[in-house]
């Protein structure tokens, strides 16, 4: 790899922020900043097929239901589409008074002109300038020096300032952007900047917000949170200043920049829902805002449907989230390995357990499951895609599945038994197997041999002849042959059942068996396990039935015809 074409970010820009002087790393985030959702605009302008007005206001209504308070709406002297949807917020009704709309625009007269006739009408707005201060952008793509960028900053803002004080009654406040700020000189930004704070009259009470972007990720987030706590501490009238972020996603540390950022005194941060944006994306504030949660820090936003939120985003942006994506994703909450679903399933037995010994619901309990950093039930996810079963999968996530799907809670004891059967049937199949796939396996493997193989027990009856004792009487028949009566008697009607079953020539050793209801109520069906030895090896049968004994004898019977189809 030609890696020496590439400098490292201390010789591209300088970061005056000396080991000594941070305080951001001992830090911690204990309230959520202001979330700026720019899925509208920066997240629109980065779609193959952008957003008509249908699709945006979708858009823009799941962000009010959601509970963002700003919403960055358009950039709408770029595009008739984005003026035309920025006019219909204003003439509909559509915001409510709680709510400020951001509004974004080159630092050129005739574009913050068509900005400001676009807003005519909107309750509270914020007027987003911006320019790229960057030396190779100043030299590549404007082709103006430091100063030169300066005066057009600065004549941007007189005309922005200008134009909001001919409209003395709205509700119109300040924003610049120093694009690129992470490749800029951090004395150019700060120059900029405070030139800005005093030009608009950034006070406390209608402060200016200084969004400072990481436009492309060149660094690592450590890097970038050191920039920030530089400005935090130097900015002039910073009472009067909203200290905002926009990370980028270049390097796959978007959200750590945030956070770092945040740690260095950021207030506000930019982004988008799942990251979607030019490149590699911008920040994501779904990530962000779970991310507070699983601290025990309310993000102020509401994601507990999650998967509604999905749907919306997919629809409007024509791009899928991935199923690995931290929170939201198909696959997020799911463990297809063995030892993970095993530590999953005590996790949240254990949590019941907990709920129940408490006298607490199991939502207000303390979460602490294995390898489930959060709850998926406070995202609106069920447990039923928490486990989910391939070839890879162990014994313990299999026993959860059939528990939770069909209420079989299988012995420990043969788990192991029943795991092989399901690594057979998925190393054939190639593919994982659903709740339903499950059932069928074990009520082909272990219930029907239990009332149709090759070992047949038509027709039994027991009686029990004095104290702790039981005789029992039945038709056994092999391969097909006509039936012949048998009686056998023990200390209760299972061991009868062998006993008849020794006079017929099977001779079956009951190691250990358990039963147990699928449900409520008298009607509810048994279901019976049997561990059997049989020529030496043990067999596992299962019986279901709503009489118990019934389905105890049909699990020692499957336990027999098990042996009798690979012996015999």
């Amino acid at each position: 790899m030609p890696s020496h074409r590439y400098r490292p970010a201390h010789e591209r820009v300088c970061v005056p922020l000396a080991d000594a002087d941070r305080s951001w790393p001992t830090r911690r985030i204990e309230r959520a900043p202001l979330w700026v959702p720019v899925d509208l605009r920066d997240g629109n302008q980065a779609l193959a097929e952008p957003m008509d007005t249908g699709r945006k206001r979708k858009l823009f209504d799941l962000l009010v239901a959601m509970g963002y308070k700003e919403i960055e709406i358009g950039y709408p002297s770029a595009s008739r589409t984005d003026f035309d949807f920025v006019r219909h917020l204003a003439t509909s009704g559509a915001v409510p008074d709680d709510v400020t709309t951001v509004v974004f625009t080159p630092a050129r007269r005739d574009l913050i002109e068509r900005t400001f006739e676009s807003v005519e009408g909107l309750p509270h707005t914020v007027v987003h300038l911006y320019t790229a201060t960057a030396p190779t952008w100043r030299d590549t793509v404007l082709g103006r020096s430091r100063a030169e960028v300066h005066a057009l900053i600065r004549e941007g803002a007189t005309d922005v300032l200008r134009l909001a004080e001919q409209r003395p009654g709205a509700d119109i406040r300040f924003q610049f952007s120093p694009e690129v700020f992470n490749l800029t000189e951090p004395d150019f930004v700060l120059e900029v900047c405070n030139g800005l704070s005093e030009l608009w009259d950034a006070s406390p009470d209608r402060p200016v917000v200084h969004n400072l972007p990481a436009t492309v990720e060149i660094a690592t987030p450590n890097v970038y949170a050191d920039q920030i706590e530089y400005m935090h501490r130097h900015l002039a009238r910073r009472d009067s200043v909203i200290l905002s972020v926009h990370p980028h996603n270049d390097r796959g540390t978007g959200v750590a920049c945030a956070e770092l950022a945040v740690l260095a005194g950021a207030q506000r941060v930019e982004g988008c829902l799942f990251g979607n944006g030019e490149r590699t994306g911008n920040v994501d504030l779904v990530t962000l805002a779970l991310n507070l949660h699983t601290q025990g820090v309310d993000p102020g936003v509401d994601l507990s449907d999650i998967d509604a939120v999905r749907e919306v985003v997919e629809h409007c942006n024509r791009l899928p989230v991935p199923v690995r994506h931290p929170y939201a994703g198909d696959l997020v909450h799911t463990a297809f390995s063995g030892t993970h679903q095993d530590a999953i399933s005590k996790g949240l037995a254990e949590h019941s357990r907990r709920a129940a010994a408490e006298g607490v619901p199991e939502s207000e309990l303390p979460w602490s499951v294995p390898y489930l950093p959060i709850d998926p039930a406070d995202i609106g996810r069920s447990y039923e895609a928490v486990i989910r079963v391939n070839s890879q999968s162990g014994k313990g996530g299999i026993a959860y599945l059939l528990q939770a799907g069909h209420g079989v809670d299988l012995p420990r004891g043969m788990r192991p038994d029943f795991s092989k059967a399901v690594q057979r049937a998925t190393d054939d199949s190639g593919r994982e197997a659903s709740t339903e796939e499950l059932w069928e396996l074990f009520r082909a493997t272990y219930l029907s041999p239990g009332v149709a193989g090759a070992v047949s027990v038509p027709w039994w009856e027991t009686a029990e002849v004095g104290p702790g004792r039981h005789d029992l009487v039945c038709d056994i028949g092999f391969d097909g042959a006509p039936p012949t009566c048998f009686k056998g008697s023990g200390n209760g009607p299972v061991a009868a059942f062998t006993a008849a079953l020794a006079e017929a020539g099977v001779e079956v050793d009951i190691l250990g068996y358990a039963e147990h209801s699928t449900g409520s109520g008298p009607g509810s069906p048994a279901v019976a396990y049997a561990e059997c030895r049989i020529d030496g090896a043990v067999w596992w049968g299962a019986g279901q039935d709503t009489s118990v004994l019934t389905a105890t004898i049909r699990a020692v019977l499957s336990a027999v015809n098990r042996q009798w189809t690979v012996h015999k």
